[in-house]
């Protein structure tokens, strides 16, 4: 039976048993969900089974200095423990229920309180992940059974009678550089630096895959006292179709002279926990929820009750690879527990990874511009064509809050005040009319607003530094790449686009209207594969040493995506993209020759009756049109008679659709 779940087939498992086989993905066992307090009962839906599985859900005020309250299934909802404090599981607050799909605060709970927004992160009981352990103590060194399926990376402990108060205990496996860590130790609810070595903790006994070992030290085995044990995985497998893929890690690092370091993972990191482990540190908390960037970092401490703090200068970063320590501390020795970026499993239903939602300004700060999903990208375009132009403004998660690139000023980056503007949430986006260069919630105008959510197969985004030299860049879309869109985020350039029709010695601009041009300085010559893509040497556009990017991947994903070209007839014709309904969103480039980018969706309309235009590489208005574009059954239909720009006879064109 155990082969099963490990067969590495989606369906069925692979040794002939014709049993369904469980496939695990990180969305599925771990979540940072965010919210805003009401003051009355209120249920998350982050979409774990917590109440049927098992988990430890931690709770923390974001705004204001309140108690990490951390709640188990093991000890049962409403039993707090407090991480920055030494106070044992007496009291009861704060979640009041777990359910199949989240959990439950309460109304009068420190972590509901109205106006006030809080983080969640959530852990489920899953071999190869993380378990949640209770043992009683015998004041004399002890083995704990435990049901993690794989040797702990970490193990954290606390005292939960009302016997003492008592510290939080930690074993890492990369305590003393990795050398007999058992005999050391850390306290969660402190600053100081590595404690040991002594048995009093771990009995100088390295943990197994089946279980635990505590000495005679009060913290962890009082006689008669009981404990809760959280224990992490490290490397373990278990993920993905194969079931090998990690999504947990426990492992350290030491930045070099300059504060720099770089974490190779083997996948990106969501969620990072450090501490400095040769001195005191605090410990710190980072999520791409809150915000975990190129230039911003947004932290917690588990140790203290004190609000989040903002580092502007995106010390931590991810990767497509892990993360990165830049100019942060310099020779300072690091312990962490990385878990890995979500989803794994690829869409199968588009309207989970992609949404259109016009609007009208209200001319106030603040205005949030739902999206029903977690959004990696937003493509805010003003509809009627406004001074100053704005153009098309991209917003990404991985680049920051409030900081955006413009299609077609080709500026650099700009930050248009991170305090209100350009917001990643929990649901969409927060946009605003006051901050340099904020256009998108000015006055009357309208806008529309393209989200984008990253997911196998179908889209990726990719922050970069350039090298210079010919080099390759990883990914994790997971599939071969058939549209690539590069931007320097450093200094005003164009927007070099690879499309495979095109193929690697040529390359398009997604900021103006020229056809295609061929260059091998943009990708090589080489076509981009499911894990990398090519880079040439030296070209400010994609590669200059130091420089800062970000690129955008596309691919076809069956009934979600399509990446494709066609060729114009000069009337008429259907462009089949293999979706069960029509297309939600094209846009559509002529290659051979001048023409500019066309946008359309059908939260503005692609009937007949209604089909206005936008031009992504321009700052123009709207245009309106009877058809000239429509979604209809498998794809979208183009209309030469309506607009001959988007079907001229003989004519080459690219595009990209989303069901």
């Amino acid at each position: 039976m155990p082969l099963q779940n490990t067969s590495g087939n989606d369906t069925t498992d692979a040794y002939g048993g014709g049993v369904a086989s469980v496939i695990n993905y990180i969305e599925n066992v771990f979540s940072t969900y965010l919210y805003t307090g009401t003051g009355a009962t209120q249920t998350i839906n982050n979409g774990i089974d917590e109440s049927g599985k098992g988990a430890l859900t931690w709770l923390k005020s974001r705004n204001a200095g309140i108690y990490h309250n951390l709640f188990d299934t093991v000890r049962g909802a409403g039993n707090v423990l407090y991480s920055n404090a030494t106070d044992p599981s007496y009291y009861t607050n704060g979640l009041s229920s777990f359910n199949s799909n989240g959990f439950t605060v309460s109304s009068s709970s420190d972590d509901n309180i109205s106006g006030n927004t809080y983080v969640s992160w959530t852990f489920r009981k899953q071999p190869m992940f993380f378990d949640v352990v209770t043992y009683t103590g015998t004041g004399s060194a002890q083995a704990i059974s435990h049901n993690l399926g794989s040797t702990p990376g970490c193990i954290i402990v606390k005292q939960i009678d009302n016997v003492s108060a008592t510290n939080w205990f930690v074993y890492h496996r990369s305590a003393n550089g990795g050398a007999t860590p058992e005999q050391y130790g850390f306290l969660l609810n402190a600053t100081a630096a590595q404690l040991g070595p002594t048995a009093t903790y771990w009995n100088n006994t390295a943990p197994t895959s089946t279980q635990f070992s505590v000495g005679s030290g009060s913290g962890v085995n009082s006689s008669g006292g009981t404990y809760v044990a959280y224990l992490f995985a490290h490397n373990a497998g278990g993920f993905g179709l194969t079931g090998t893929d990690n999504v947990i890690s426990c492992g350290s690092f030491t930045t070099d002279g300059s504060g720099n370091a770089t974490i190779n993972l083997g996948y990106e990191a969501q969620y990072i926990l450090v501490k400095r482990t040769d001195s005191t540190g605090a410990w710190y908390v980072m999520d791409i929820m809150r915000g975990f960037s190129q230039t911003n970092d947004y932290l917690l401490s588990p140790n203290t009750s004190a609000s989040e703090s903002s580092y502007g200068a995106g010390y931590f970063t991810p990767t497509a690879t892990g993360f990165s320590v830049n100019s942060y501390a310099p020779s300072y020795t690091f312990i962490y527990i990385a878990i890995r970026r979500g989803p794994m499993k690829v869409p199968t239903d588009a309207t989970n990874v992609y949404t259109a939602n016009p609007y009208t300004a209200t001319n106030t700060d603040g205005l949030l511009i739902t999206s029903g999903f977690p959004v990696d990208t937003a493509i805010i375009d003003p509809r009627n064509g406004y001074a100053p132009p704005g153009g098309p403004n991209w917003f990404s998660r991985l680049t920051g809050n409030g900081y955006f690139l413009q299609t077609p000023q080709n500026n650099s980056e700009s930050n248009g005040n991170s305090n209100s503007n350009g917001i990643m949430g929990q649901d969409g986006i927060t946009v605003s009319h006051t901050g340099t260069n904020v256009w998108s919630n000015v006055g009357s105008n309208t806008y529309v607003l393209w989200f984008l959510r990253r997911a196998p197969s179908f889209f990726d985004e990719v922050c970069y530094k350039g090298t210079g030299s010919a080099t390759t860049q990883n990914h994790n879309l997971g599939v071969i790449p058939e549209l690539i869109i590069i931007k320097n985020r450093d200094s005003s350039s164009n927007w070099p686009c690879y499309n495979s029709t095109l193929g690697a010695t040529n390359y398009i601009y997604l900021n103006d209207s020229g056809a295609y041009g061929t260059t091998s300085v943009f990708w090589g010559n080489t076509t981009p594969t499911s894990s990398v893509f090519s880079l040439g040497s030296g070209n400010y556009n994609v590669n200059t040493a130091s420089a800062n990017y970000v690129a955008y991947l596309f691919a076809t994903c069956a009934g979600v995506s399509k990446v494709g070209s066609y060729t114009g007839n000069g009337t008429t014709q259907a462009i089949a993209c293999g979706f069960s309904g029509g297309a939600r969103f094209v846009l559509i480039k002529r290659t051979d020759s001048t023409g500019d980018w066309y946008v359309y969706d059908t939260a503005r309309g692609m009937t007949t009756s209604t089909d206005p235009y936008l031009l992504i590489n321009t700052t123009s208005a709207e245009t309106a049109t009877l058809g000239s574009v429509t979604t209809t059954t498998g794809g979208f239909t183009v209309n030469a008679s309506i607009l001959a720009a988007i079907n001229t006879s003989s004519a080459t064109y690219i595009f990209l659709a989303i069901a």
